[in-house]
């Protein structure tokens, strides 16, 4: 047999071996159908793509601690925290959420104290920098991105003090998202020098990712102060006057929920997990203090490798079909599940008032593609998109019925519901799910509908190239 047979027959056992990989793989029929549909047009590239992509791998040692610390999580979280459990919400839609944590965590909602949404930039770095300096024993961070620029120089520096004071910080910044600030930024080594703990969260290299998938992100956004305060929501720690300035969609915009007490205890937990997972160094919070309870109630949901990939997907569905009068959704991508498009669809047909906010400018064009291949489908069937104008709308939250909210770092598509680390807060307190529907009812008002009739009527080259995004958009 002369060489070139011999590569034409491993070049045919490839395709062989990634199209039965791809087929008894078990996933959603349509994600399937896409990575077929990629290996059959690009053969050689779509079988790289694949064995770098095309499987949630989360590499053999995370994945060995996160198998081994599940139990003793649980029963840490469980141990402290169990007496601070709510009662069960009585919002129809919102008893699915809690019943979904507490058979997965053992607690389904934790009490809180001087919950705040925080909606301006300048009004959260404030905020930051108050709680910073007043940290009495440890400051907790966990961020995708990472721009040393404008105000983000005042959170340094303050982080700097609290070191020399004798405060002890962990940082966790994903690598990828900031790769910048850990290749050549001088104050990254500032802080090591000051003594902070600062790591670069699921580090990429060439050879990390031949065994573990490169895209699976550390997407939370958080900072704990003293196992006390918490702020998370969807704002990197970048200063939108400086990050991607100049550009087209304008500044980010974001929001933040700042909270005390007992939930404020749960998310260290949260971070306590994020920590063991990337160093293997067990460093739950202690119980040093008294925890106040009330009957203020939030979920705190994490997600991500590690965690059951499907519950997320099974809370928004149950979320999505208990609605009774109104669903929002504000989120900068939109790439859902067939089973979540057609939720909001059926939810609509049945007279449900849902309201998808999206920024008019992205910052992805694959994305927006994908997203707008899903728009003619909604809109038939009743559902209103609002596009926002006036900067690219990073806020994700979503609303039913005026009486419960969902809040965090997920954005609407398949990346964030199974494959990066999220964090999300439902809340169910009548109070907090007015100021989050206060903002997006806001945003709305700073927003362009997009109607039936002009959408059908956009050109055929911008059709082709929407459906061929939606066949790939299982794998966004």
């Amino acid at each position: 047999m002369q060489l070139t047979d011999l590569l034409v027959l491993f070049y045919w056992l490839v395709i062989a071996t990634v199209f039965l990989r791809i087929i008894f793989k078990r996933r959603s029929v349509s994600s399937s159908l896409a990575w077929v549909l990629i290996v059959v047009v690009f053969p050689v590239f779509g079988v790289i793509v694949y064995l770098l992509f095309g499987e949630i791998q989360l590499g053999k040692k995370r994945l060995e601690r996160a198998i081994a610390l599940r139990k003793p999580f649980i029963q840490n979280y469980i141990d402290h925290l169990q007496g601070h459990e709510t009662t069960e919400p009585q919002q129809h839609a919102a008893q699915a959420i809690f019943q979904i944590m507490h058979q997965r965590d053992g607690i389904g909602a934790l009490s809180y104290e001087n919950l705040c949404v925080l909606a301006d930039a300048d009004q959260i770095f404030d905020a930051w920098l108050e709680d910073i300096a007043a940290a009495k024993q440890n400051i907790r961070m966990e961020f995708y991105i990472w721009e040393p620029a404008g105000r983000v120089q005042e959170i340094t520096e303050a982080l700097i003090a609290a070191a020399k004071r004798g405060i002890d910080i962990e940082i966790l910044i994903d690598h990828a998202g900031s790769w910048r600030f850990f290749l050549y930024h001088r104050d990254e080594r500032r802080l090591r020098e000051a003594g902070i703990k600062i790591l670069p969260a699921l580090p990429v290299t060439i050879f990390r990712n031949f065994f573990r998938r490169a895209d699976i992100r550390l997407h939370r956004k958080l900072l704990l102060i003293d196992h006390q305060i918490c702020y998370t929501g969807s704002m990197n720690m970048a200063d939108p006057r400086f990050f991607n300035a100049n550009k087209r969609f304008g500044p980010w915009i974001d929001m933040m929920i700042r909270f005390s007490g007992p939930a404020a205890f749960g998310v260290s937990k949260v971070f306590s997990w994020d920590w063991e997972i990337e160093t293997g160094q067990r460093n739950f919070p202690q119980l040093n203090f008294p925890l106040k309870s009330n009957s203020q109630r939030l979920s705190i949901i994490p997600s991500g490798p590690g965690h059951d990939e499907e519950y997320m997907h099974q809370i928004m569905l149950s979320v999505l079909h208990r609605a009774d009068r109104n669903i929002t959704i504000a989120t900068p991508y939109f790439v859902p599940s067939d089973s979540i498009y057609s939720a909001l669809r059926h939810a609509a047909k049945r007279g449900v008032q849902v309201t998808i906010l999206l920024p008019k400018y992205s910052d992805s064009r694959i994305a927006k593609l994908a997203s707008q291949s899903y728009f003619e489908g909604l809109l038939k069937a009743g559902v209103k998109i609002l596009l926002f104008k006036d900067g690219l709308l990073h806020t994700k939250a979503i609303t039913v019925d005026d009486e419960l909210a969902m809040v965090g770092s997920m954005n609407l598509d398949m990346r964030s519901l199974q494959l990066n680390f999220e964090l999300s807060l439902a809340l169910y307190e009548k109070d907090c799910c007015e100021q989050v529907c206060e903002l997006l009812a806001r945003y709305q008002s700073a927003s362009e509908a997009v109607e039936l009739a002009d959408w059908q009527a956009r050109g055929r080259h911008r059709r082709m190239a929407e459906r061929f995004m939606y066949f790939l958009s299982p794998l966004l």
